[in-house]
């Protein structure tokens, strides 16, 4: 039997993250010059973290090592188990490029063994979504083949929308343009932005004022074919009264439905910032 691998920007919860029995691979982040490797928020700091990035610290993230990768995957070669790994998007960040370069050093020393990876081609519960119903799969035995076929249908029909508050932080990262940013902040428009399906972000509107935020879900979630039996994730950054305003939304809209609901992860807010809200759902087939 092999081992189910995913990393710490699928942003499941570490509670949930150890129920399904994952192996998980912690991404680093720096705040005020001290590296952390995020672990799903079993023992993060979120107040300190939101609060240092409001009194303007930067933080800052960056890809792991090879080594890193050969630390998590060899003891499982070792054993004699295979490896299946289950990524963010490739889009997003250079930490693939160590993965490949691992994978082919181990290869060479494992032969018989087999490592595996799929692309979520998202980011954050977006990427999460995906690895929960593989690992649901997984649990009940299923092979690395009949993995591929479920994520790939759910890859498919995993919708990703979010909001931020401040354009600064998508501008940091190289996400939109200066001129975008200084625009959007001037004229107090929240940009709408989605993960496309080659795994990238793209900006697919724009919001003026929050209250107009809730209903723009809510339609897209009708527009896309929202499956009212799977779950709703509903992500916020130290916003809570936004997210909490949100769910309830949701509930005069959709009645009875199933909604997680929890704090974007300090990777993650790297990029989007304080304020973000996030909505991931299951729905039609984008590429269909």
């Amino acid at each position: 039997m092999y081992k189910l691998f995913c990393d710490t920007n699928c942003e499941l919860w570490h509670t949930e993250a150890e129920a399904l029995g994952l192996n998980v691979i912690r991404m680093p982040y720096v705040l005020d010059g001290q590296e952390y490797f995020y672990d799903l928020g079993k023992e993060t700091d979120f107040a300190h973290f939101y609060k240092r990035m409001l009194e303007g610290a930067v933080p800052t993230t960056s890809a792991i090592n090879e080594q890193n990768y050969i630390d998590y995957f060899e003891p499982v070669l070792k054993e004699g188990r295979d490896i299946y790994y289950i990524t963010f998007s490739h889009k997003l960040s250079a930490t693939f490029e160590s993965m490949d370069r691992a994978i082919a050093a181990l290869k060479e020393k494992y032969p018989d063994r087999t490592i595996r990876t799929f692309d979520t081609k998202s980011i954050s519960l977006g990427a999460g979504y995906q690895v929960r119903i593989a690992a649901e799969k997984y649990n009940a035995g299923a092979t690395m083949d009949e993995l591929d076929a479920c994520l790939a249908e759910a890859r498919d029909r995993t919708h990703v929308y979010f909001v931020v508050d401040d354009l600064i932080y998508l501008k940091r990262g190289g996400r939109i343009s200066a001129v975008t940013a200084a625009f959007g902040k001037l004229l107090g428009i929240k940009p709408l932005i989605t993960v496309v399906p080659d795994g990238s972000l793209k900006s697919v509107g724009k919001i003026k004022g929050s209250k107009k935020v809730f209903a723009e879900f809510i339609s897209l979630m009708k527009k896309n074919g929202f499956d009212k039996n799977m779950r709703v994730e509903v992500l916020q950054a130290d916003c809570p009264e936004t997210g909490d305003g949100f769910i309830a939304a949701l509930k005069d809209e959709f009645g009875d439905i199933k909604i997680d609901y929890q704090i974007v992860g300090p990777v993650i807010a790297s990029h989007c910032g304080p304020g973000t809200l996030g909505l991931i759902f299951y729905g039609n087939k984008k590429n269909g």
